[in-house]
């Protein structure tokens, strides 16, 4: 990447890949993972065990929607951290948060956001262990969150070969059809409307997925179900087929969407579904589907085929690399 570009030019994986460079320079033998190879770094802390840490920045203004609550902004600011944790099989063993208050903000905002971060924590099955506060121009909140492992059962982006079945939890576009409805002043249930304003991380189906020895690689799809494929694929030098009808998208967001094209867009490019992407070995999918609702979307291909879908009307089309970026925005890279 040419560094003397501006940021707001570059995409934000190419940004990470670039600054990851400088941050790996260092060579740590307790560092098993480190910058920008996975969705957690991952550190070794005995014979069997590692811990795995992340960290992510939110703003007010562009990752908050304006109907959010301040205990919805809590509850958001740890659940992206808990996400990533969720997608590495890990067990949430605290989380930290530094937050900017504005000097307009009310102290029951920011008890409320306090009471959110801690709740979605509780939820988790860990809590709040510190952090630090200060003003700021914009609401800011950065939330750091750890979690243990087993290290022969931590879930990497890397390991998915071809033959093995791609699945993911719960639903997609779901998220995006709640932010479609707000803005567009539609009716939206109240479900609909907690996928985007109170994301559950699948932290509990992380560990028994792990637990199960048999997922071969995992990602979390805050940032979209094609970014998130796009991004396994990389790390494992694969491509996936998938078809649309198994894309498990809820009657409410079919009844949203205006069309065909518009209910892909959901599903595939709009970011918000905490929801983990992972792949199986062949022959285990049966032990794993005890493990959690899951659906299989398609399967693991050579990466010379790229990442596409069958649709529903036997066509293949390519999946375009493309979702939520907080650098660049929802623009194909």
């Amino acid at each position: 990447m040419n560094v003397s570009h501006s940021i707001i030019d570059v995409d934000e994986r190419s940004l990470i890949h670039t600054l990851s460079t400088i941050f790996g320079a260092i060579n740590d033998t307790d560092v098993m993972v480190g910058a920008g190879d996975d969705d957690c770094a991952i550190i070794t802390i005995s014979d069997q065990d590692c811990l795995v840490v992340t960290t992510d920045m939110l703003h007010r203004k562009t990752d908050f929607p304006q109907q959010m609550s301040a205990w919805q902004i809590g509850w958001m600011s740890a659940a992206v951290n808990l996400s990533d944790i969720a997608s590495m099989g890990a067990r949430p063993v605290g989380l930290l948060a530094a937050i900017g208050f504005t000097t307009d903000m009310e102290v029951q905002d920011a008890v409320d956001i306090a009471r959110g971060m801690s709740d979605c924590a509780i939820a988790c099955g860990t809590s709040v262990i510190g952090g630090d506060t200060d003003l700021h121009d914009e609401l800011t909140i950065t939330g750091t969150a750890l979690g243990r492992v087993r290290t022969d059962s931590v879930l990497r982006r890397n390991g998915a070969r071809p033959g093995d079945l791609l699945c993911v939890t719960g639903n997609t576009g779901s998220a995006g059809a709640a932010l479609l409805a707000l803005e567009n002043d539609l009716d939206g249930s109240d479900v609909l409307l907690r996928s985007l304003l109170e994301p559950m991380p699948r932290t509990h189906e992380g560990q028994r997925l792990a637990a199960t020895g048999a997922v071969t690689s995992a990602i979390d799809t805050s940032d979209g179900l094609a970014m998130s494929l796009y991004d396994l694929a990389a790390a494992s030098d694969v491509g996936f087929m998938i078809y649309e009808e198994r894309l498990p998208i809820v009657d409410e967001v079919r009844d949203i969407a205006g069309s065909r094209d518009e209910l892909l867009e959901l599903a595939l490019y709009t970011g918000g579904d905490f929801e983990l992407l992972f792949t199986v070995s062949p022959g285990r999918l049966e032990q794993v589907r005890e493990t959690c609702d899951l659906t299989v979307l398609g399967n693991v291909v050579g990466m010379d085929e790229g990442i596409a879908v069958v649709g529903t009307d036997g066509n293949t089309f390519t999946i375009n690399r493309k979702g939520y970026l907080h650098i660049g925005s929802l623009e194909e890279v």
